[in-house]
C-alpha cells in the first residue's frame, strides 16, 4: 500500500490540526502491535491509533471499535505511566521520512515537568513504536532490535535514539526544474517510473507510475531524450508536494477497497473506481478496519476453528461409516429367505457339509442355488444362524437410523459453529462461541485462574428503508434468545434455506405489515449473515415467529418452522453496512 512519506506528510498536517494541544486521557493496546491514545481537547475526545504491524503500519484518528484485553500488556502499562495526563505539543516528521515524532509535556514520578517522545516508524517490516525521554534516550519500544538483528542500528532501552539509515535519494519537494534538467539526461531511454522511484525519496510505486502516465499516457513509458518538457512537468508536480492540495482517495475494484493515495489516479482508467473521503483518517479507517478486524478474529479463533473442524470431520467420517452399515442392512430379507430354504432342506444336510445346493422357492424361476454353511454347526444351527443375522440386521437398522439422524444434526450444528466463526467480529463473539461449545460438551472447562466475565453481546441492529427495526443473531445461543424469547409472535422471522446462518427478526408487531422492500432487505441480511454470503439468488424462508418452534432436546440455534414462503435474493455487503449504520444496537 502506498503509505509513502508524502502521504504521511498530508496525514501529519491533519493530525496536528486535530490533536496538538490535547491531553492523553487513556492508553489502550487492543492488539500486540497497536496502541490507541484517547486524547481530550477543546474539540472533544479523539482516539489516535498507532499501528506497527508490518503489513499495515499507520497513524491516524479512528472511530472503529476495538476490544481491549482484560490484562493490558507491559508496553501499554509503560505508556500509561509516562503519557497519561501529558499534553501533546508537537507532531514532527523529518523530511521525506516515514516516521512521526509525537512530543508530550508530562510529569515524572516526582511531579516534575518532563518531556517524552513517542516515535512511530511506519516502515513496513521495520515498523516500530519507540518511547524516548527528553534527552533522546530510549525508555522502551514495542520491538527491541539488538546487534544480532541489525548491525547498523539497535533499538534498545538505554540507548540514544537515531533515525533509521537514509537511502541516498533526493527530496522531490526540494528539487526544482534546473535540478531536473541536470538529472534527466542519465534517465534517457530508461522506464520513467522506475527511474523516479530509484532517484527520489518518498514516492511510492503507485505515484511513480501515475507521474509517468500523466506525462506520457503509459505507466511503462521511457524517459524522453529531450528532457525539457519532462523537467517542467515534474517540477510542477513536485511543487505540489510542498503544500498540496492533498486529496484522500480510495481506489476500489468491483466495490472492494484495493488501494489509497493522496491524489486522484488516472492510470487505471475505468477498471478501478475512485472515492474521495472527507479526511485521511476516515480513508485509513475505511481501508483497514474491516480487514484488520477480520484478520485479528481469524488469528484469535484459529485454535477454536481447528478444534471444530476436526470435530466436524470426525463426525462426517463416522456418519459415512454408519450410512454404509445401514445400506448393508437393507439386504436382510434375503437372510430370512436363506434361513427358510435351509430349514426346508434340513433332511438333506449332513453335519460337516460346507454348502447346501437347493431350489430357491422365493424365485419364480425356481433356480438351484448354493448356500454356504458352517461345517462345525448342526443343520438346525445353520438355519438359526441366518435368522439371527436377519434379526441383528433389523435391529441395526433401527439403531443406525437414530444414530444417523443424530449425526446429521451434529454435523449441521458444527457447520453452524464454523459459520459463526466466519462471522465473528471480536473477542467477545469468540468467547460466546467457546462457552457454547463448552456447555455442549465439545470443549473442556479450563481450570486454574478464573476467566474474567464479559457482558454478553447483543444482536446486530439494522433499520430498513421503510423504518422497520431488524435484529440479526450473532451466534446460536443468541439466535435462540432472539427468536424464542425476545421476538413477538407477530414479528417476521427469516433464515437462509437449508444452510447455517443467523436468525433475522423484523419487528412489526402492532405496526402495518412490512412492504416488499423491507422483506427483501431483511432477506438480503439473512443471506449475507449466512454460509451463502458469496452466492447469488439465495433462497431465504420467511414466516411469522409464531410458526417457529424448537424441538425438545435440539441443539442451540436449531428450530423447525412451517407455513413459510421463500424469496430469492443476492447478498449485498454495502446494504448491510448502510442499514446497520442506521440501526441501534439492541
Amino acid at each position: 500500500m502506498p503509505f509513502d512519506a508524502v502521504f504521511l506528510t498530508a496525514l501529519a498536517a491533519e493530525l496536528r490540526a486535530g490533536a496538538v494541544g490535547s491531553r492523553v486521557d487513556r492508553v489502550h493496546q487492543p492488539a500486540r502491535d497497536q496502541i490507541i491514545l484517547q486524547l481530550r481537547g477543546r474539540s472533544g475526545t479523539l482516539r489516535l491509533l498507532l499501528c506497527a504491524n508490518p503489513g499495515r503500519p499507520r497513524v491516524h484518528f479512528t472511530a472503529a471499535p476495538a476490544e481491549n484485553p482484560a490484562q493490558p500488556p507491559m508496553f501499554c502499562m509503560l505508556l500509561r505511566k509516562h503519557l497519561t495526563g501529558g499534553k501533546l505539543t508537537a507532531i514532527d516528521q523529518p523530511p521525506m521520512e516515514r516516521l512521526l515524532d509525537l512530543t508530550f509535556q508530562c510529569t515524572d514520578e516526582l511531579g516534575e515537568p518532563a518531556e517524552r517522545h513517542l516515535i512511530a516508524e511506519v516502515m513496513g517490516r521495520n515498523s516500530n513504536l519507540i518511547l524516548c525521554g527528553g534527552d533522546g534516550r530510549i525508555v522502551d519500544c514495542l520491538r527491541r532490535v539488538d546487534l544480532e538483528m541489525s548491525e547498523q542500528r539497535q533499538v534498545l532501552p538505554g540507548l540514544f535514539y537515531h533515525l533509521p539509515p537514509a537511502r541516498p535519494l533526493r527530496n522531490p519537494a526540494e528539487t526544482g526544474e534546473a535540478d531536473l534538467l541536470a538529472l534527466l539526461p542519465e534517465a534517457a531511454g530508461a522506464p520513467l517510473a522506475r527511474w523516479l522511484q530509484s532517484t527520489f525519496a518518498g514516492l511510492s510505486p503507485l505515484i511513480c507510475r501515475e507521474l509517468a502516465f500523466g506525462f506520457a499516457g503509459d505507466v511503462d513509458a521511457p524517459a524522453p531524450g529531450e528532457p525539457a518538457a519532462l523537467a517542467a512537468y515534474l517540477a510542477a508536480e513536485f511543487a505540489r508536494l510542498r503544500g498540496g492540495p492533498f486529496t484522500p482517495v480510495l481506489l476500489l475494484q468491483d466495490g472492494a477497497p484495493r488501494d489509497f493515495t493522496y491524489r486522484p489516479i488516472a492510470q487505471y482508467g475505468g477498471l478501478w473506481q475512485q472515492e474521495t473521503l472527507p479526511d485521511f483518517s476516515a480513508l485509513l479507517d475505511r481501508f483497514y478496519s474491516a480487514r484488520e478486524r477480520t484478520e485479528l478474529v481469524r488469528q484469535k479463533g484459529q485454535a477454536l476453528r481447528k478444534t471444530v473442524t476436526n470435530l466436524r470431520d470426525r463426525t462426517a467420517r463416522k456418519l459415512a461409516a454408519q450410512e454404509q452399515e445401514l445400506a448393508a442392512t437393507r439386504d436382510r430379507e434375503r437372510l430370512r429367505q436363506l434361513g427358510d430354504i435351509v430349514t426346508a432342506n434340513l433332511h438333506a444336510i449332513a453335519r460337516g457339509q460346507p454348502r447346501l445346493t437347493a431350489v430357491d422357492f422365493y424365485d419364480e424361476a425356481m433356480p438351484e442355488i448354493d448356500i454356504p454353511l458352517q461345517p462345525q454347526l448342526s443343520p438346525q444351527q445353520n438355519a438359526a444362524r441366518f435368522y439371527k443375522a436377519y434379526a441383528k440386521a433389523k435391529h441395526a437398522e433401527q439403531v443406525l437410523t437414530g444414530l444417523i439422524e443424530q449425526g446429521r444434526q451434529e454435523l449441521a450444528y458444527l457447520g453452524s459453529i464454523l459459520d459463526e466463526l466466519d462471522r465473528a467480529e471480536g473477542e467477545r463473539d469468540l468467547q460466546e462461541i467457546r462457552a457454547e461449545l463448552t456447555d455442549g460438551g465439545y470443549l473442556r472447562r479450563s481450570g486454574g485462574r478464573k476467566q474474567p466475565r464479559t457482558a454478553p453481546s447483543r444482536p446486530m441492529a439494522f433499520r430498513s428503508d421503510e423504518g422497520y427495526d431488524i435484529r440479526v443473531g450473532r451466534n446460536n445461543r443468541q439466535n435462540d434468545q432472539l427468536t424464542l424469547k425476545t421476538a413477538d409472535r407477530r414479528d417476521l422471522w427469516l433464515h437462509v434455506k437449508d444452510l447455517p446462518g443467523s436468525h433475522v427478526i423484523v419487528a412489526c408487531a402492532g405496526l402495518p405489515a412490512p412492504g416488499d422492500e423491507t422483506v427483501t432487505q431483511a432477506a438480503m441480511l439473512a443471506a449475507w449473515f449466512s454460509q451463502a454470503r458469496d452466492g447469488q439468488n439465495v433462497a431465504v424462508d420467511v414466516t411469522a415467529v409464531r410458526n417457529v418452534r424448537k424441538p425438545a432436546g435440539a441443539r442451540p440455534g436449531m428450530v423447525i418452522y412451517e407455513h413459510y414462503t421463500t424469496v430469492y435474493v443476492t447478498p449485498d455487503a454495502a446494504l448491510a453496512q448502510r442499514l446497520r449504520a442506521e440501526g441501534k444496537e439492541g
